[in-house]
């Protein structure tokens, strides 16, 4: 039986225009006008028999205009009552054996004088509820409740959601952690689940479950005590870097001799990962390996060479004369000299002989990149990037995204399996290219590829953060599901509304009077654009709102400061 089973004396008035997918309808009366808001839903008979057209109200009218009827006053006025839809569906009564079918088409368009009904009362519980039903199974995704509908569960489609990216925004305090919590809760109940979610300040620590291992990069305190990966502590070492990223890190592009130092580490990274497969007989990979392979070298042996070069003196006419490269390599060097002993580094150089064999890439990507199942449990694992220096950031972030992305890329088709790489506070690693740097561009160029192509090598991006316009606009673009929080900065709101389909731009006026926990849901995984309150997490992460007038008014512990001096000393937080 179908839902809408309207009679005729329920009708709010007549459509007296239609435009592609925006309709507009005559309201009979102003009693029935006063009855509309914009943002809700409205049901017009199709011209097609056995369905009908769902829409979103748009804008609600009433004009007066001066009657030319002769029998009226000159003065006395009529009212034209007009409302503005945008089509966003169909209803259809049957389609085989299903009833009560919604689609994201729009298959007809009303015709002039068709009737229209509003959806609201049980007409709405019972829509709500199709909607619901339409992706209520195994790949199902629960944020919340509809706020249309507060009884009506909200559901994604978990297919579509992974499959096409995402992109979770909102002005700080407007519940985006509590979002990515609440999916992370849901993703690491599935059996063989696999994401890493990228934790820039241990604010996820709170979450934990079978699905969930927590890792982190490797501080000073970390390389002093010798904890490893079965600690949960990684290490990322140097010769994982692409040319591009060890160009980007040890070489300053503001040295004159820059070029000429580029071309030097090129050619001496390249002969020392030569020298290595050599040594250890590798020769199947030998005759294939290139720059950006991850081979292992000598970082010690590459300094050595560099100061050999550096002051090298060759044979003349008049005895011996400076090199080609005398003194030129002086800044680099001492550059990396510094990088090397840099105790804040020591998960690139610091890592013990465990990190310089072969193997050690196996390892770490069995760790990062195994699903629950592989794993035994904690599929979905939260990496803290807490004690990475700000500055080499995006460098380490992109890097963790690299070998997800290449693993997935050499893996045969018949044995992927999917992972989806969370990315909190997006705009500190994947900028706007006109504000990057050196490290930001290596970072750019990875998570640009990714959203380009990686759902073909089953990776799937979900970017976070609290200042949409300060993020990557390529990576935003590629993203067909938004969840949009409260957003009050005008500039954020202005990359929201361009993202939005041009039918539905005008649901961005809402995004700054939406309550903290609400979002406005559009998208491949979302049936209809839809406002939703999100659902409380059962673990919060450390990213509540300080209550300052309350704690103001109570004691603090008189240790506080000296622990937290301690602790910025020793780069870790005890």
């Amino acid at each position: 039986m179908t839902i809408f089973n309207y009679k005729d004396d329920e009708s709010l008035g007549k459509v007296i225009s239609v435009d592609t997918v925006t309709v507009i309808i005559e309201i009979k009366d102003a009693e029935s006008l006063r009855k509309l808001q914009v943002n809700r839903l409205i049901a017009l008979q199709s011209s097609k028999p056995g369905q009908h057209l769902v829409g979103l109200i748009t804008q609600v009218t009433r004009k007066k205009i001066i009657s030319e009827d002769a029998e009226l006053d000159d003065t006395e006025k009529v009212e034209l009552n007009l409302c503005k839809v945008s089509l966003i569906g169909s209803l259809l009564d049957r389609v085989g054996m299903q009833v009560n079918v919604f689609r994201r088409t729009v298959e007809s368009v009303p015709e002039i004088d068709a009737n229209c009904f509003p959806i609201e009362g049980d007409y709405l519980t019972n829509f709500m509820r199709v909607i619901s039903q339409a992706v209520g199974d195994g790949s199902s995704l629960i944020l919340g409740n509809y706020t249309l509908d507060e009884k009506a569960i909200a559901y994604l489609n978990g297919n579509k959601f992974f499959q096409r990216h995402a992109f979770i925004g909102g002005s700080t305090g407007s519940g985006k952690s509590w979002t990515t919590a609440k999916i992370i809760e849901q993703v690491s109940t599935l059996d063989n689940c696999n994401a890493i979610l990228f934790d820039l300040h241990g604010e996820y620590k709170p979450l934990n479950g079978e699905g969930i291992k927590h890792y982190k990069i490797a501080g000073p305190s970390d390389t002093e005590s010798g904890r490893g990966l079965s600690e949960g502590v990684i290490f990322l070492p140097y010769w994982l870097l692409t040319y591009e990223a060890l160009v980007s890190f040890f070489i300053d592009r503001s040295d004159l001799n820059a070029p000429n130092q580029a071309m030097v580490i090129s050619r001496e990274v390249n002969s020392a990962k030569k020298e290595y497969l050599q040594e250890k007989e590798l020769n199947d990979i030998l005759n294939n390996f290139t720059i950006d392979s991850p081979i292992p070298f000598s970082i010690e042996k590459l300094l050595v060479t560099l100061n050999s070069l550096n002051t090298e003196m060759v044979p003349s006419t008049r005895g011996e004369k400076q090199g080609e490269f005398y003194s030129k390599f002086s800044r680099m060097i001492a550059r990396l000299d510094n990088k090397i002993s840099d105790r804040r580094l020591g998960f690139m150089f610091q890592g013990g002989e465990d990190t310089k064999n072969f193997d050690w890439l196996n390892k770490l990507s069995k760790v990062v990149l195994g699903g629950n199942k592989e794993k035994e449990g904690g599929g979905v694992k939260i990496i803290d990037f807490s004690e990475v220096p700000s500055d080499i950031l995006p460098l380490i972030v992109s890097l963790v995204a690299r070998l997800a992305f290449s693993v997935q890329q050499w893996t045969p088709n018949n044995m992927r399996h999917p992972i989806a790489l969370l990315c909190d506070e997006a705009h500190l690693y994947i900028p706007n290219k006109t504000s990057s740097t050196g490290a930001d561009d290596v970072s750019i160029e990875i998570f640009e590829r990714i959203a380009k192509e990686g759902r073909k090598y089953g990776v799937s991006l979900v970017v976070i953060s609290q200042r949409p316009s300060e993020v990557n606009k390529t990576i935003l673009s590629q993203c067909s599901n938004y969840i949009s929080m409260r957003l009050t900065n005008a500039d954020d709101q202005g990359v929201i509304k361009k993202l939005l389909p041009d039918n539905l731009g005008g649901l961005s006026e809402l995004l700054p009077t939406l309550d903290t926990g609400e979002a406005l849901v559009v998208g491949d995984a979302s049936l209809i654009p839809s406002r939703i309150r999100i659902a409380e997490p059962k673990q919060k992460p450390n990213s509540g709102t300080v209550d300052f007038w309350n704690r103001w008014q109570e004691d603090s512990q008189s240790s506080r400061i000296d622990i937290a001096i301690e602790n910025w000393r020793k780069q870790n937080i005890s």
